[in-house]
């Protein structure tokens, strides 16, 4: 080796020698965007005061006697009627889930599931500030509550909102809530999908999956990207042991977004609709119309008082996209119009034979086109105590029902009504009574306001047909 070569291999040990030592004493905080890839302690730290515990308190009511026995005619009669009225003492149970504070004045976004027939809800922040909570908002379709806090003017640490379309399969993702009690816990993965559809969830199936560690009392907790925004919450997992199994299901921000401008407002919450029966392109029928592949979803139906038809969509049509992001499914479709603001506009991507176009949709709410009538029935009839209603596009929407429902339906039954003890239930659809047709709330009356001596009620429920018969 020539003394040049022996000087350039010494100089380079030496520079990397320099290197080593100098990266081992420079242990410093991330101080930017691609530093902060080494550690998640800068984000952590950022957003985990904005994370609250969330704990609800309810009464349960038990239901029968504090024994068996009691119900024995033998021991009532030997002990006396009196020992009917003991009962086992009301308890109380406790519940613990996770939320986010979206808002400096103590905005929370959580799980409907958490808050469920909540009596009293405690927040408590990561520095052990207690709040009561106050609920603005429960959304049992997309599963998510709004909750408020009384912060007596004080600002509060929070997340904003990101933007759930940005998302990426791959993206790099942090879960922060309260699994099991044991405190608050941070767990990183990746977004393993993006609008799960078929996940049997909540009414609106559309949910950003992660294989970030994910577990009871993770509810309601916060799913941030990088960039510290909000990417979703934190809702369920796919588990045979109730632990995480790297299957966990958030509901997207976009989604989150417009169930807190409907808390906000103070309006009831009533999203955008299509007006139009979709169904997934199969490949078979994507050969049958001559496409090269399945995409979209095709138009069946269009209700006559939907923004569909007022937009020139036809039956046969393909929606490709909405606002660019792909549909492949009618849960997805639905998500793409509920999370668009009504009154404003959004442009869908449509497919006819041999043509590929755009379409302007204004956004709508589903038209109360019958008025529902809500009435509740009296009289010597099978139907008493039985509140029924017109069924419309709007009140569909607002039981989580199809919106081409239509006839009379039973919103309520009286406890030990007649109706009741026929068990009749919310959701009945009032089909025939006596062999007449009936389709309004009018007609339903009419056919009740007489005596008879035998009854033939016919009722759809849950898509099947029933009857029930009554003499005497």
């Amino acid at each position: 080796m020539s003394a040049i070569s022996r000087i350039i291999a010494l100089s380079l040990v030496l520079l990397a020698a320099v290197y080593v030592s100098d990266a081992a004493a420079q242990r410093v905080a991330p101080e930017g965007r691609e530093q902060v890839m080494l550690s998640f302690a800068p984000l952590v730290k950022q957003a985990s005061p904005a994370v609250v515990n969330v704990f609800t308190r309810k009464a349960v009511q038990p239901r029968g006697p504090a024994s068996p026995l009691f119900n024995d005619p033998f021991f009532r009669r030997f002990f006396g009627e009196s020992f009917d009225r003991v009962q086992p003492r009301e308890r109380s149970e406790n519940s613990l889930g996770s939320g986010v504070i979206v808002r400096p004045d103590g905005l929370i976004v959580t799980n409907f599931h958490v808050i469920e027939g909540a009596d009293t809800i405690k927040v408590v922040l990561s520095d052990r500030r207690e709040f009561d909570a106050r609920i603005l908002r429960e959304d049992e379709q997309t599963d998510l509550a709004i909750l408020q806090l009384d912060t007596d003017g004080e600002s509060l640490p929070y997340v904003e909102l990101g933007d759930s379309d940005q998302l990426e399969v791959g993206d790099l993702v942090l879960a922060i809530g309260n699994p099991f009690g044991v405190g608050q816990t941070v767990t990183s993965g990746i977004v393993s999908g993006l609008a799960r559809t078929n996940v049997g969830i909540s009414d609106f199936n559309f949910f950003i999956q992660t294989d970030a560690a994910i577990n009871p009392g993770n509810s309601g907790g916060a799913l941030l990207r990088m960039d510290g925004t909000l990417a979703g919450i934190n809702t369920a997992i796919f588990s045979r042991s109730g632990g995480s199994q790297g299957i966990g299901f958030a509901v997207p921000s976009n989604m989150v977004r417009t169930v807190i401008a409907g808390a906000a407002s103070g309006d009831a919450l009533r999203r955008a609709w299509l007006g139009a029966k979709a169904g997934t392109v199969t490949p078979d029928i994507a050969s049958a119309i001559g496409l090269a592949r399945p995409e979209g979803v095709i138009l069946s139906d269009i209700h006559p008082e939907g923004p569909a038809l007022r937009s020139g969509l036809k039956s046969g049509d393909i929606i490709i996209a909405v606002e660019g992001q792909p549909v492949f499914d009618e849960e997805g479709l639905r998500f793409r119009i509920a999370t668009g603001l009504v009154g404003e506009t959004t442009r869908l991507s449509v497919r006819r034979p041999d043509q590929l176009f755009d379409v302007d949709l204004i956004l709508e709410h589903p038209p109360e086109i019958p008025a529902r009538n809500e009435h509740q029935l009296r009289g010597p009839h099978p139907l008493a105590g039985a509140t029924i209603a017109n069924l419309s596009p709007a009140l569909a929407a607002e039981m989580g029902r199809d919106h081409f429902d239509t006839g009379v339906v039973v919103r309520d039954v009286a406890s030990r009504s007649p109706a009741h003890r026929l068990e009749f239930r919310p959701g009945d659809v009032v089909v025939e009574i006596n062999d007449q047709k009936i389709d309004r709330v009018s007609q339903l009356r009419a056919a009740v306001s007489e005596q008879r001596p035998r009854w033939q009620i016919t009722v759809r429920r849950a898509g099947r047909l029933f009857s029930i018969s009554i003499t005497g």
